[in-house]
């Protein structure tokens, strides 16, 4: 019966609103955090909606030459 729980809770964050995944997240620079982002940070999108969050640095990240 737990595992039926877990299968039902896996594919409802999957199919729910328009979440983009942790790829994507990571793709675009940023981290799945679950619940809020830390400070400095902001959120981006969606790794799995609306529990896992894409968080990504408010501050853009310096390059040295």
């Amino acid at each position: 019966m737990e595992i039926l729980v877990l299968v039902f809770i896996f594919i409802s964050l999957a199919q729910h609103g328009d979440a983009d995944g942790p790829e994507s997240c990571k793709h675009g620079g940023g981290l799945c955090r679950v619940g809020t982002c830390i400070s400095g940070e902001y959120l981006a999108q969606y790794c799995f909606e609306p529990i896992i969050l894409c968080c990504k640095n408010s501050s853009p990240a310096s390059t040295e030459s």
